[in-house]
């Protein structure tokens, strides 16, 4: 494999523009940018989290993810390419579904918590979110493909049921949330 980045600085950015994927100069504050840097932030927060002791099963999901965040970010930059395929939010819907079988249903609204890698997990989850909120604002000024806003729909509800699962597999209890106003 050839050499991608032989040169990290170019001093292009240096008036507040960055290059596309596609060749185009974009200001760095753009819907696209900003896009683009929270897939980022999403990606390098699951690889926080898989610094943390997971099953081999849930680390190998969250890696998967990471290609397919990278992938992401990669059709974000390119506008008009096509980088995520709808087999992927089937794979995550299929592996929502199975884990999401193995949880005791939920009876009550949870608070970010429990142990170390599920309180990362749902930073990781609420980035995610922030990422699907900036690419649906993007998505109504450039095209984007559905695909992409379906993959970080599915992954955040992936990522919540995750949260789950590694508190059960760290023998902790989800954290709920008590309605105050309710015990008068």
């Amino acid at each position: 494999m050839a050499n991608r980045l032989s040169k990290i600085y170019t001093r292009t950015g240096d008036d507040g523009t960055t290059g596309l994927g596609d060749g185009s100069r974009v200001n760095k504050d753009s819907l696209r940018i900003e896009a683009m840097g929270d897939v980022d932030e999403l990606n390098a927060l699951i690889g926080i989290l898989l610094t943390e002791p997971l099953s081999e099963n849930i680390a190998a999901v969250l890696t998967r993810v990471q290609h397919d965040l990278f992938d992401l970010g990669g059709e974000i930059c390119i506008p008009g390419f096509e980088m995520v395929k709808p087999e992927r939010i089937q794979a995550l819907e299929q592996t929502l579904d199975r884990l999401n079988e193995q949880l005791e249903p939920l009876q009550e609204f949870i608070l970010p918590g429990g142990s170390r890698a599920a309180a990362y997990c749902h930073l990781a989850r609420t980035v995610c979110r922030r990422a699907e909120r900036q690419l649906t604002r993007l998505s109504r000024e450039e095209a984007v493909t559905p695909v992409s806003l379906q993959y970080l729909n599915r992954l955040s509800d992936l990522l919540f049921v995750i949260c789950r699962t590694l508190n059960k597999d760290a023998g902790k209890a989800d954290v709920l949330w008590k309605n105050e106003s309710n015990n008068n």
